[in-house]
């Protein structure tokens, strides 16, 4: 049955994906004469959580260990993956498949986020759907009891080593041939009345399988089904690319995250993942899906597959060197900033920051090499690494580049991307945050259990908070002043010896995440910087965290600026 499914939802994507490129193909072949690409490291866009795929030892076997190595490593030969997808059988006899591969990238720094295809079978009905007459549907006497099979799930991955980060509704509601269908309306009722039982995890929804909105609207325009989504997740087989853009999203989703949580691109084809130049279309997909869709996550399908990006044998294919020039240098935690997207009619350049980096990734689609000029604006850098795929090469070292007068200059070999690298000074390359504002944990708050101390050395101000040993001990900031409503970056500069601790974040009483991991920096005295993203409003807020295990990392402070 599955298979039926594929290769019915294969057919559609070659069509969708003709439709999609006969634009480009319609295009005049005419070259402009290429601008500058201006990154300007003040100008914040969306906060990035990763970038992954899904294993599902259900259907085509578990990862070997070695293959879990080559996903979520982050050296030489590896994906430097950062998330991964795990299924959520109905059977919750067969659970134990997810544990190993999903404890693994757990230990390699990934995060994990499940999805289910249906509810058990006593929770499912059959009804006609369009003259299907074994379509299958939620009982609606039933939703209550899927909540807590939703629950039940994260507690056996909590109590098997696995936190997950996230637990889907459902997958692709709206293409559900060989699974559960639910209406707009249906996800709606669900999200309103069941959403907010499920504890321990963000929830996301709907995970619509061509990004159509019209199943999204009606959770972004309540606002207690809104409450309850922490991420808005979204497919785009043969989504046009005018339409990766959301602007209801922009303007109810304050606070909510937005990832793309499964495709593969252009197609489905047996042994098709090292072919030339097609493997270029999933690295430009990507840079649509950051640039014009404002995705926080790209999550790929199947991890392993003949047309994935990493082959039956366990190595890194063409598609997957092309997710790894985002994957391997845009890590969780960046931000990505303002580039000029498009300086010339093949060329395609997005940016982001983090750790005191800049990383640009640019794609020449041409047939013929381009000289590009990059412009660093608000920040300067001396020396530029890059890494090239191209037709002979993956990720293959190239020529350091030196900058002058924070610019400098690269050639694009014809069908190539490649991935630039620079160590960022001066300006607003200090961390993950433009300047914004900087409030101190230990003067304007008001502690729960906590006290300030100066113990260990490099703080800024007259101290740090530290967290009593105890649940619920806080810090709360009482005056955090903005001019505008939105989201805003909030960048935690913190240290922790070992191990990793969450934290609620709570904005103007209300909870706004739910346990939040802050990860060892190393050592008590070695202070690093975590950016979240909040909603606030016009005017005083208040930002409060609050320990959910038995203790916090030390705060130093926050630095809170617009998202833009």
């Amino acid at each position: 049955m599955k298979v039926v499914k594929f290769k019915l939802k294969k057919t559609i994507n070659v069509l969708l994906a003709c439709l999609t490129a006969l634009p480009l193909m319609l295009t005049p072949t005419h070259v402009s004469a290429a601008s500058d690409a201006n990154i300007n490291l003040s100008s914040e866009k969306q906060l990035i959580k990763g970038f992954g795929g899904i294993n599902l030892p259900a259907w085509i076997g578990d990862l070997t260990p070695a293959q879990r190595e080559t996903a979520f490593g982050n050296d030489q030969n590896q994906l430097g993956f950062s998330i991964l997808r795990i299924y959520v059988d109905p059977d919750s006899n067969n659970w134990y498949r997810e544990v190993a591969t999903a404890k693994r990238a757990i230990e390699k720094g990934a995060i994990v986020f499940a999805s289910p295809w249906n509810p058990p079978s006593s929770m499912v009905e059959t009804f006609n759907h369009n003259g299907d007459t074994n379509a299958k549907r939620l009982k609606y006497d039933k939703y209550a009891a899927y909540a807590q099979h939703l629950n039940d799930f994260v507690t056996y991955m909590k109590n098997n080593g696995v936190d997950l980060y996230s637990i889907s509704v459902q997958n692709e509601p709206d293409y559900a041939h060989d699974w559960t269908w639910w209406t707009p309306q249906e996800i709606l009722r669900f999200m309103k009345e069941n959403a907010g039982s499920i504890q321990g995890t963000k929830v996301m929804a709907p995970e619509s399988f061509q990004y159509l909105k019209n199943i999204s609207d009606p959770i972004l325009n309540d606002p207690q089904a809104l409450a309850n989504m922490d991420i808005l997740g979204a497919h785009t087989y043969g989504t046009q690319i005018s339409n990766f853009a959301y602007p209801l999203f922009k303007q109810k989703g304050a606070g909510k995250e937005l990832w793309m949580t499964e495709v593969y691109v252009p197609n489905s084809d047996n042994n098709s993942a090292d072919r030339w130049p097609e493997a270029l279309d999933v690295s430009y997909h990507m840079h649509n899906a950051m640039v014009e869709g404002d995705f926080q996550a790209y999550v790929w399908w199947y991890i392993r597959r003949q047309y994935g990006p990493m082959k039956e044998d366990g190595t890194i294919s063409k598609r997957g060197y092309n997710m790894a020039h985002f994957s391997k240098f845009v890590r969780p935690g960046y931000l990505r900033v303002d580039a000029t997207k498009n300086p010339d009619t093949n060329t395609f350049v997005s940016a982001y920051k983090g750790d005191n980096k800049v990383v640009v990734v640019a794609i020449n689609r041409g047939t013929s090499a381009t000289s590009q000029k990059f412009v660093l604006q608000n920040g300067n850098a001396s020396t530029v690494s890059s890494w090239i795929t191209d037709s002979s090469r993956n990720l293959a070292s190239g020529t350091p580049l030196t900058v002058s007068n924070g610019a400098f200059t690269a050639q694009l070999p014809p069908q190539s991307v490649t991935t630039f690298v620079a160590n960022v000074t001066g300006g607003n390359s200090g961390g993950n945050t433009g300047s914004g504002t900087t409030y101190e944990a230990e003067t304007g708050t008001s502690l729960t259990e906590a006290g300030i101390e100066t113990i260990y050395p490099g703080y800024t101000g007259s101290g740090y908070v530290n967290f009593n040993a105890m649940t619920g001990s806080a810090i709360q900031w009482n005056g955090i002043n903005n001019t505008t409503t939105g989201t805003k970056n909030v960048k935690f500069r913190y240290a922790l010896e070992s191990g990793t601790r969450n934290l609620d974040i709570f904005v103007n009483g209300t909870k706004v995440i739910s346990n939040e991991p802050f990860p060892a920096t190393g050592s008590w005295s070695t202070w690093v910087e975590k950016t979240i993203q909040v909603p606030m409003n016009t005017g005083t807020n208040t930002l409060k965290v609050v320990t959910t295990g038995s203790e916090g990392p030390n705060i130093d402070s926050v630095n809170v600026t617009a998202a833009q």
